[in-house]
């Protein structure tokens, strides 16, 4: 090997050793439960943090690094799945705020986000995910956690899993796998008819998603997973994606011919993925369910999202096999 092959060998393996302790200017980290406004963990199961414990989360969000595990070392951040060259979310996200004393606050699940704050989002398991969201905040959120939308190929590969099934865990529905089919909230507290339900006062409203039994926290549905180790991406919320509606996303993904006949009329809207607690089939199966009768800026008690990032390609480093 000559000298040039030797040192660009050895620039790629630093490279590689860099790009796998992730580096805070890359945005990479380590799930860490924040706190809710009261205080209080964010989830039940978390105990109260001591004033040590504290600190440390402080100081992990300050240098944070890929924690120890006896799983093979990916480019990814340890609360993402490598799919493909992406880093994948492997649960739903919260919104977060950075408070001086308190650290990371998490953002009230079933309330809209306020305007002019600063949210980043944030991927753990045992937590209420985010709803009454639009894909202008989702987008946000995840670029001040120095990740991006998922684009609706990402999402659909990396919910499909490494086997490409219909669904995260197989190929036909298996009812209460996942959290889907449940009844529609919105004919239980405001009448059957929806010619009489309001945007802001219905669909909106803060009381659905803290109905008890209906939206789940984040890994709740053991089952409800895939290969990947990646979480609820069919059911519980309806997930944003950053493609526009246009005609051309027929040639990659499974349209029922409802939604494949209105792709022209609806080009431009924005399109959220995988159904909520009470949706079943209507707009597609599983990974297939695709919503396109939406603007961007739509929200409501329904819509949730996930982040994705670049995973940083290095030699000698992990294969993975592309979706």
């Amino acid at each position: 090997m000559t000298k040039t092959g030797v040192a660009l060998r050895s620039a790629r393996v630093l490279l590689c050793t860099i790009a796998l302790a992730c580096p805070a200017p890359w945005g990479c980290s380590s799930p860490v439960h924040p706190k809710q406004r009261s205080g209080t963990p964010a989830s039940p199961a978390a105990s109260a943090p001591t004033p040590k414990r504290a600190a440390a989360q402080r100081a992990a969000l300050q240098s944070p690094s890929v924690e120890s595990s006896p799983a093979p070392r990916t480019p990814c951040p340890s609360e993402m799945a490598l799919v493909g060259a992406v880093c994948v979310d492997r649960w739903e996200a919260i919104l977060v705020t950075r408070d001086a004393d308190a650290g990371l606050v998490a953002h009230p699940h079933a309330q809209r986000p306020e305007r002019g704050v600063r949210y980043e989002a944030q991927s753990v398991p045992g937590v209420l995910p985010q709803a009454y969201v639009d894909r202008f905040e989702a987008q946000s959120a995840c670029t001040n956690a120095g990740k991006r939308l998922c684009t609706l190929e990402e999402w659909f590969a990396a919910c499909r899993g490494p086997k490409r099934t219909a669904y995260p865990y197989g190929q036909t529905m298996e009812p209460g796998k996942c959290n889907s089919a449940k009844p529609h909230l919105l004919s239980k507290w405001f009448g059957r008819d929806p010619h009489a339900w309001k945007y802001d006062e219905h669909f909106n409203n803060p009381r659905l998603d803290q109905e008890p039994g209906f939206l789940a926290k984040t890994g709740e549905y053991a089952a409800c997973v895939n290969d990947y180790g990646l979480h609820d991406m069919v059911g519980n919320l309806h997930e944003w994606v950053s493609t526009p509606v246009d005609v051309h996303i027929a040639s990659y993904m499974p349209l029922t011919d409802g939604i494949r006949s209105r792709l022209g009329k609806r080009s431009g809207n924005g399109i959220f993925m995988g159904g909520f607690f009470s949706t079943y089939k209507q707009h597609g199966e599983g990974c297939g369910f695709t919503t396109i009768g939406h603007q961007p800026n739509y929200h409501d008690y329904s819509t949730g999202f996930r982040c994705c990032m670049d995973a940083r390609a290095c030699a000698g480093g992990p294969s993975a096999t592309s979706p």
